[in-house]
């Protein structure tokens, strides 16, 4: 695989989460910086870069709230946009068949919540065959607190992602590695 067969998934990156009770700034002068160092790397490398927003029928992800626009202050020049309703990225939105088509093989996946629909697209997109690249840093959660009463911290849920994804459905990477190496597949 080379830098020509992959894409860079940003997944959800809108504002439509700061209008979310659980939205918080403590990392995301992170998430930017690593998020636009992505896009800027890939964008230089001649990857297809591609914008998933998340659509529902009301609230802040409706495109009636208007919020269902690029996250700022990241400036993605995506190649192409796609809606999508469900958590995966590939689920009833074409983004399968965009990649098809350009005979996309790998993908870099990106985003906003690690644990959800960066998570959820990257199990997908192994099952279908692709080569991931999940590039944590680059991703952005928010902390949450389970059935039990255990408050989970967004490093947590990250170290968790990542324990669950790596060499199973992906390769964790920094945003220099998913730019400097293609994926060996998961097994």
């Amino acid at each position: 695989m080379s830098l020509s067969d992959t894409a860079l998934i940003v997944i959800d990156a809108q504002e439509s989460f700061r209008h979310r009770p659980y939205w918080s700034d403590a990392d995301s002068a992170a998430y930017f910086d690593r998020q636009q160092a992505l896009i800027d790397g890939a964008k230089r490398a001649g990857m297809a870069i591609v914008q998933i927003f998340h659509v529902e029928p009301e609230g802040a992800f409706s495109l009636a709230s208007g919020w269902v626009v690029p996250l700022a202050p990241l400036r993605v020049d995506a190649d192409v946009v796609f809606r999508k309703t469900r958590h995966s990225a590939l689920v009833g939105s074409g983004l399968d068949v965009w990649l098809t088509e350009r005979g996309i093989r790998r993908l870099l996946v990106s985003g906003i919540r690690t644990e959800q629909c960066c998570e959820t697209t990257t199990r997908h997109a192994s099952d279908l065959g692709y080569a991931v690249d999940f590039v944590s840093e680059a991703t952005l959660t928010f902390a949450m607190r389970d059935a039990r009463g255990r408050d989970w911290s967004p490093a947590e849920i990250k170290a968790r992602t990542e324990l669950v994804l790596d060499e199973r459905f992906a390769r964790i990477v920094t945003v220099e590695q998913a730019l400097a190496a293609p994926a060996r597949r998961a097994a």
